[in-house]
This record gives C-alpha cells, sequence and structure tokens, in this order.
C-alpha cells in the first residue's frame, strides 16, 4: 500500500511540474512602460521630422524653438518618470495561482480516490478467496483449514459461503446444505442464498426439488420475486410434481425478465411453457399427461434400447476463449430436451481445469422420473463455463452447444466457444 501511495505521489509531482513551472516562471510585462516607450519613440521621431524641416529651411528659428519646446513639455506630460512605473515593481499574478494549484491539485486528487476508490485493494487478500472475493477452496487442506476458522469465529457470513461453495464444487451437497442453513440464519434476507440452498439440498436429495427444496425457494422468492434462478428452480418443482400453473406463472416471467428473449435459453423456458399448457390442457380434458403418469411395472415396461439412456463425448475450451476463463470457474455439461420444459434431464458439474474433459449423461442423473433422457427423442448437450458458478446463464458466461441429437450419441465433441451476452 506505501509503493502505490509513493507512486502516486511522483506521478502527481511531474504532473504539477508541467503546470506550475511555466506559470512560476512567466514573466508579466508592464503596460505603461511599454506605452511610455512607445510615446519616447513618437517624440523622436517627431524631433528629428523638425530637424529635418528646418534644415531644409521650411521652418524658420523661431517656429523650430517654439515647436521643440511644445514637444518637450508634451513628453514630459505624458511619459512618466521610470522610477514610478519600472518592471520590477509588477507582480505576476499567475505566481498566485502556481500556488494555488499546488495546493489544491494535491487535495483534490486525495480526497477524489478517498471517495471513489478502493481503499481496501492493496490489502492483504485472504488467502481462500478468489477475485471476486468469493470463490471456493479446492484442496482438503484448505477446507480443513476454513472449518476451523469457521469453528472459531461461527459469525462469519463470508467465511460460510465460501464453505457451500467450496462443499458444492466437491458434489458434497448434503455438507453444502448444512452450510447454507448456517448461513441462512446468520444472512436471512438473500434470496440468492436460499435459492442456492433449495438446489445444494435438492442435489444432495437425489435432485428432487420436491419438499424442503420447494419451501425455500419459496422464501427466496418472498424476498425477491424476481430472482431467475429461484423462478427457474421452482417453475422445475411445479413440472416435477405435476403443478403446471406454478411452472408456467414462474417461467413466464423468468422468459420476461431475460435479457435476451432470443438465446437458445429463452427458446428453451418458452417450449417448457408450451408443454406445462400441453399437460395442463390434458388434465383439463380428463387425460394424464405423457409424463405425468407413473412408470409402468418392470414386467409391462417397454425395455429401452441399450446405450438409448445415455450420451457420451468431449468438452473441450476453444483456444480463442483460453484467456477469458479461470481455472477454478465452474463448467455445467447438461442434457435438456429439444422441445420440452428446460428443466436439466442430466447435469454434470466440473472445473474449467478439468477441460478438456470425456463425460457421460445419463437417466441415473435425472432430476425427476419422468425428466430422463430416454423419455425424449431429441435432446440437446450444453457445456456452459459458469463465472458466478450459478446454473442459469449470464452475461459474461461461455458456452457451447450441440445441435439436435438423440440420446444414444457416443463420441460427441462441444466446443465452449461463444460468449453469452
Amino acid at each position: 500500500m506505501t509503493t502505490f501511495w509513493i507512486i502516486c505521489a511522483l506521478l502527481l509531482v511531474v504532473a504539477l511540474l508541467f503546470v506550475v513551472w511555466p506559470l512560476w516562471r512567466h514573466t508579466v510585462k508592464n503596460n505603461e512602460v511599454i506605452r511610455d516607450a512607445a510615446n519616447l519613440d513618437i517624440f523622436r521621431d517627431q524631433s528629428a521630422e523638425m530637424e529635418a524641416d528646418l534644415a531644409n529651411g521650411l521652418l524658420t528659428e523661431e517656429l523650430y524653438e517654439q515647436g521643440k519646446r511644445e514637444l518637450q513639455a508634451r513628453m514630459l506630460e505624458e511619459v512618466k518618470s521610470p522610477e514610478g512605473s519600472g518592471a520590477g515593481q509588477m507582480r505576476n499574478p499567475l505566481k498566485a495561482l502556481a500556488v494555488a494549484l499546488l495546493v489544491l491539485v494535491p487535495l483534490s486528487a486525495i480526497g477524489l480516490y478517498m471517495k471513489l476508490g478502493n481503499l481496501n485493494a492493496f490489502l492483504p487478500q485472504d488467502k481462500h478467496a478468489t477475485a471476486e472475493g468469493f470463490g471456493a477452496v479446492l484442496s482438503p487442506a484448505a477446507l480443513k483449514e476454513l472449518q476451523d476458522k469457521l469453528a472459531a469465529k461461527p459469525d462469519d457470513p463470508q467465511g460460510w459461503l465460501l464453505l457451500a461453495r467450496s462443499l458444492v464444487e466437491m458434489e458434497r451437497y448434503g455438507d453444502a446444505a448444512k452450510a447454507y442453513d448456517k448461513l441462512t440464519q446468520l444472512v436471512p434476507n438473500e434470496a440468492q442464498l436460499w435459492t442456492d440452498y433449495a438446489d445444494a439440498l435438492a442435489m444432495s436429495n437425489g435432485q428432487s426439488l420436491v419438499g424442503e427444496p420447494t419451501q425455500l425457494l419459496a422464501k427466496a422468492l418472498a424476498i425477491d420475486p424476481n430472482n431467475l434462478k429461484a423462478l427457474a428452480l421452482n417453475g422445475s418443482a411445479g413440472m416435477e410434481r405435476g403443478d403446471y400453473p406454478t411452472a408456467i406463472r414462474d417461467w413466464e416471467k423468468l422468459l420476461q425478465l431475460m435479457p435476451n428473449k432470443n438465446s437458445d435459453d429463452a427458446k428453451m423456458v418458452a417450449a417448457g411453457i408450451s408443454q406445462a399448457r400441453t399437460f395442463l390442457t390434458q388434465i383439463k380434458s380428463g387425460k394424464a399427461p405423457m409424463m405425468a403418469q407413473a412408470p409402468a411395472a418392470p414386467s409391462q415396461s417397454k425395455p429401452a434400447v441399450p446405450g438409448k439412456e445415455r450420451i457420451t463425448g468431449t468438452v473441450a475450451l476453444s483456444a480463442a476463449l483460453k484467456g477469458e476463463a479461470d481455472p477454478n470457474d465452474t463448467v455445467f455439461i447438461l442434457a435438456r430436451a429439444a422441445e420440452g420444459p428446460p428443466m436439466p434431464l442430466a447435469v454434470i458439474r466440473k472445473q474449467v481445469r478439468d477441460l478438456p474433459y470425456k463425460f457421460t449423461l445419463d437417466d441415473s442423473m435425472a432430476m425427476a422420473p419422468q425428466m430422463k433422457l430416454s423419455n425424449f427423442d431429441n435432446v440437446l448437450v450444453i457445456a456452459r463455463v459458469s463465472k458466478s458458478g450459478n446454473a442459469m446463464p449470464q452475461s459474461g458466461d461461455l458456452q457451447g452447444m450441440s445441435a439436435p441429437l438423440k440420446p444414444g450419441k457416443t463420441g460427441l465433441k462441444i466446443s465452449i466457444d461463444q460468449e453469452v451476452k
């Protein structure tokens, strides 16, 4: 921090020298002296003309002497004594300006920095934190150190947030849910925390949002009805339990709040709304929607085609975007129905440091029994680098996507080569 202030002071001195020094050295000319000098020149010229006229016989001696006396009298009247108007007695007003700048510029610069600058920018940072301040610790030793720190200081919300996100990164969702439980007790009025708590709890409960995760989402939406992730998850919870009006309501609001209505995610949300409306119409007409039916008994179910329930491939980050991603950034690899609800059919969570990554998406990763890969004819596989660590895409995230494909595809290659706008 001391080095920073020294550099700032040196730069300020250099800048002031360019401004103050020319003002200080500037010479102010005395206008009276200049005027008197001009008058003397005029009198000399007139005296010379009179002498020439006398020599040429144009003036008599009497007229010459008379004119000379008049010229001398006028000269004494108009030209002041050099003792009263010397240039040495003139003050330079620019010197006062130079002194004022010398004082005001440093004071203004310091005042502006104290008001607009970040006084903590050069302070020692928590070695667990990332550039954003709340990243994730990845090593067991660092995690143990963080847990010991929280044991000694259990009222540190930033520490609990770091622990919760770290446990999610490690896919220890049950422990992450416990950390979010403690965090929401310390910070009860933050909608995003309740949403992330619901997400972690759902992942620890077989990826089901029904039950307590839905109650947590209700708390999040009560605090912030416009939280995008809470709306997306609450709509998915509605689809999971067959509450299609809730799914339609939340996803319609989500679609309105999405900045880019033409994005692939917006199209997926719109398709999910259409699917929920179809199911609701079927219910009103007395028909049970296909995805709401209970799974058939094994003896009655139609065996799936071998391999149809999984997709395998490789995700890589394009060379052009490698400089835009941090090794600790979260990577989501997920499958969604090409035409249907936006809820993921299968999802894997990794980090940029793991790329290129060979993945397998299958029915065991389904968030609900009805929402399985093998239940859909065409799906999309999406790989997204999330700067925030949230599943909902945000501006600045990096993404790659496959064309619509049939479950059972092997050897799929996805390049993360686009930036989410």
